[in-house]
């Protein structure tokens, strides 16, 4: 059984072609890309110099992906990562960058407890924290574009035609959230 606490290394050989070492086999940046999402780390190394070549390929796979038309970056981003090359700024953007997607994972983390431990959204603790993180990493990102706001968690949420769909699902909920009450 492989050990997932270190990273995977893959080898690249001249001819370009990628080694799994954990199971002897090749695969595609697909397959890297797949490994990734399920969590597992990787690094990929140059086999004849050593060199390690892991941000090249993950950088490819980001630009595939955005080709394809899964994007995921908005292009005022992506000129605002170019310009970080070209200016003092490149010390600050990657402390940022980390310190948001660690951000963003934690909030996740915690969003999926809470929702296993079946707590009402209105009444989860950190709510509002949550939110307000989620404004300033979005406000940040986009330079204040679109005005994303976090959906109020007791107002009225309908939209057109949607209104009766909404209705019955807070009625779902309030009485998923008396139950709870009862049950404590």
């Amino acid at each position: 059984m492989a050990d997932t606490d270190k990273p995977l290394l893959i080898k690249r050989y001249a001819s370009r072609r990628l080694y799994n070492t954990e199971t002897s086999d090749y695969v595609t940046l697909e397959d890297i890309a797949g490994f990734i999402r399920d969590g597992r780390e990787v690094q990929i190394v140059d086999l004849k110099t050593g060199d390690d070549l892991t941000r090249q390929y993950l950088l490819q796979i980001i630009a595939e992906h955005e080709s394809r038309g899964e994007s995921v970056l908005p292009v005022n981003v992506l000129n605002d990562l170019v310009r970080s090359y070209t200016t003092q700024a490149t010390s600050v953007v990657p402390q940022f960058l980390a310190a948001s997607f660690d951000m963003l994972r934690e909030q996740q983390s915690k969003m999926v407890e809470n929702m296993n431990s079946m707590t009402p959204m209105g009444k989860v603790p950190g709510m509002e924290a949550m939110q307000a993180q989620q404004e300033a990493f979005l406000k940040a990102m986009t330079g204040g574009l679109g005005q994303w706001k976090a959906p109020e968690t007791g107002g009225s949420t309908e939209t057109s035609g949607e209104g009766e769909d909404l209705d019955e699902i807070k009625k779902q909920l309030a009485e998923l959230q008396e139950k709870l009450s009862r049950m404590k």
